[in-house]
């Protein structure tokens, strides 16, 4: 599909383009790859704990995860992670040794685990390595900006559009896809409770917007689905 460009909308997804390791010598990529395991995580599985003790930078490989914030009782998800993109670089001061956020795999996930320690040594080494992991840290606080703003701000619709868009352009670049989500997914994403979900998503059929079947999800009115979310 052509992607849409969406105007004014405060996607969810990652969208920043990981090409840290592409500025990597021969020997430092060997150096990477001596200090990896990768990991398979089964769907709901837990990747990194909010609060655990911090031993890897993770870069996902393959397949999609939520990042959140967690107190026992309630939790806020802060967006959703694709493949190419990485994990734990809040942690990567010497100053901290904990992860500032829960990761859990939406799908069945690869996680590529990079010893922290060889992560630092890189960023101290290599300065075009270390820009690129400084960008994708900007990105990433300022797609979290971006998100609270449309939490606080924006109409349940406009939420709601926003997640639908942000799946269809950003993870899977197509117009109809399999939703791997669960209502309750999608209302933990766009701060609204499952039955909203639910009455939302019959509404935007009703009125042409998207089609369901079964966990199929086809937009069919690009347009009008920006104009939501961007008005809110």
């Amino acid at each position: 599909m052509e992607n849409k460009v969406i105007q004014g909308t405060s996607c969810t997804i990652s969208t920043h383009n990981c090409k840290c390791f592409e500025k990597l010598s021969i020997e430092e990529e060997n150096l990477i790859n001596a200090n990896s395991v990768v990991i398979k995580y089964n769907k709901r599985e837990i990747i990194c704990k909010q609060g655990g003790l911090v031993s890897h930078v993770m870069f996902v490989q393959k397949g999609l995860a939520k990042v959140f914030l967690d107190d026992g009782t309630n939790s806020l998800v802060l967006k959703i992670v694709p493949s190419g993109n990485l994990l734990g670089l809040t942690s990567l001061s010497d100053d901290n040794y904990t992860y500032q956020y829960s990761a859990m795999a939406y799908i069945e996930t690869e996680i590529k685990q990079i010893d922290i320690n060889v992560f630092r040594q890189l960023v101290r080494t290599n300065a075009e390595f270390a820009k690129e992991v400084i960008d994708i840290l900007s990105a990433n606080s300022v797609q979290i900006y971006g998100r609270f703003f449309c939490l606080t701000h924006k109409q349940a619709y406009g939420r709601l559009a926003d997640i639908l868009l942000c799946l269809s352009n950003r993870v899977f670049k197509l117009t109809e896809f399999e939703l791997p989500l669960s209502r309750k997914d999608l209302g933990e994403l766009s701060g609204m409770s499952s039955e909203t979900v639910i009455r939302m998503l019959k509404k935007f059929c009703d009125d042409k917007l998207i089609q369901i079947e079964g966990k199929n999800i086809k937009v069919l009115d690009f347009e009008r689905l920006i104009r939501i979310s961007e008005l809110g």
